[in-house]
């Protein structure tokens, strides 16, 4: 049997961490840029939610194009898109400059690479529901996320070596985006939007994808307007806005924290950066295999992703909590990086979870569902530099805790495999080893 598959999930990892390191490359560039352009706390922090605004609306009309015009044409147009615009970051401030105001010209810029980047997780549901068996999709969508840390972790070395190496932020910009244009070539060869449609997916590894829900769930049609009358997948969306809240606290805001709080130097960023992500990276592929196992094991949905999401998200709210309690870096980057390796613990259930209840809308619901996560990447670093300024940096931790306690309240109520309370789990929908 042939595994190809494994090459698109590989695939899908590299091409959503050049995602995650654009995106969050600015973060390490705070102190040149806001030096250059007089940010305080409060205009940097507007620069960070900018890039939200156009995220939101690009993960939600991405699903759509994904379901309807495959994932290969929405990654390759997207990919250019945000390669684009991470070069033409290098510039924003001039431009603004030239409308009367260097903010105006990093709100135009970041609006639009952000609704460019926008359509990558919810393009990774729908090629995860394509491409993986239904007893391996826990694995395979933390796989598909595993790019949220390990592009966070890597940006921090990435973006402090290309500024070091070039002593200029603009560089860096340039040089990333030029290296995602450069990927995409290697995309087009690779990628196809189902497994019948690539020479090298053997009939074994075709059948293995396609059997159980395979073919039966691409086919059953939904309305889109089910999700909004869904319970379940309204509810995970606010659990999944839970973990974006924190994922964007960190990942806009440490680095200014760790040099505004401890005086760190640039210099020494590089690896401080990494900490709070080092975790993360095991965490969220282990949470889809314990999710899978869970649901091998007793046959029930509801332990395999509602259980093992609250769990770990009441740790991650204790964590966030307790760090304004405890002084010196070590204690707070330790506070921090046990709690988002916990956070990322569930990442793959939010996704799992639509895929369950939805698999044949899982590009448009996905797209739905970061929509509304995708409050977050505005509200957490905007409200992060508001508390800065007003109540000081631990307060952005406590806010990030309050997330969390509202997203794991949310998970405890879901019902996955359920568009509806009343409805029962079809066939479909039915692991294999659960009784009718």
């Amino acid at each position: 049997m042939s595994r190809y598959r494994y090459v698109i999930f590989g695939l899908l990892v590299v091409v959503a961490l050049i995602n995650y390191i654009d995106r969050g490359a600015i973060s390490y560039a705070a102190g040149s840029i806001t030096a250059e352009f007089g940010f305080d706390k409060k205009s940097w922090g507007e620069v960070l939610g900018f890039f939200g605004y156009g995220y939101m609306f690009g993960a939600l009309v991405g699903g759509w194009f994904a379901d309807r015009l495959g994932p290969r044409r929405v990654w390759l147009w997207a990919g250019a898109a945000w390669s684009v615009l991470e070069i033409a970051s290098a510039f924003a401030g001039e431009l603004g400059l030239l409308l009367g105001s260097a903010l105006w010209g990093f709100a135009v810029v970041r609006v639009l690479f952000g609704f460019a980047e926008g359509p990558a997780y919810s393009t990774i549901n729908r090629t995860m529901a394509d491409w993986a068996a239904p007893k391996e999709r826990g694995f395979a969508v933390s796989l598909g996320l595993l790019s949220t840390p390990l592009g966070a972790l890597l940006t921090a070395p990435v973006s402090v070596g290309l500024l070091t190496l070039t002593g200029n932020w603009r560089v860096t910009f340039i040089v990333l985006g030029a290296a995602g244009l450069l990927l995409l070539v290697a995309f087009y060869r690779l990628f196809r939007n189902r497994p019948e449609e690539h020479p090298s997916v053997s009939p074994d590894e075709l059948a293995l994808i396609r059997s159980s829900a395979g073919p039966e769930a691409v086919a059953r049609p939904l309305p889109a307007a089910a999700f909004f009358r869904s319970r379940t997948l309204l509810l995970n969306a606010v659990g999944y806005f839970a973990f974006m809240f924190v994922n964007f606290t960190i990942l806009t805001w440490v680095p200014k924290y760790l040099q505004d709080e401890f005086g760190f130097s640039l210099g020494s960023l590089w690896y401080l950066g990494m900490v709070p992500w080092v975790g993360a990276c095991v965490t969220i592929v282990l949470g889809g295999r314990i999710s899978d196992w869970l649901r091998r094991r007793t046959g029930n949905l509801r332990i395999a992703r509602n259980a093992l999401a609250v769990a770990s998200m009441a740790l991650t709210a204790t964590c966030f909590l307790l760090i304004p309690f405890v002084s010196g870096p070590v204690a707070v980057l330790s506070l921090m990086a046990l709690g988002n390796a916990l956070n990322s613990l569930p990442n793959a259930v939010f996704w799992s979870v639509i895929i369950d209840t939805a698999p044949s809308r899982a590009g448009t619901f996905g797209g739905f569902t970061h929509f509304i996560a995708n409050i977050a990447t505005i509200l957490a670093p905007t409200l992060a530099g508001y508390l800065a300024t007003s109540y000081g940096y631990s307060s952005m931790f406590v806010a990030a805790g309050a997330a969390t306690v509202l997203g794991m309240c949310a998970m405890a109520l879901i019902r996955p495999g359920r568009l509806n309370a009343r409805d029962e789990l079809s066939p479909v929908e039915r692991p294999a080893n659960m009784g009718a």
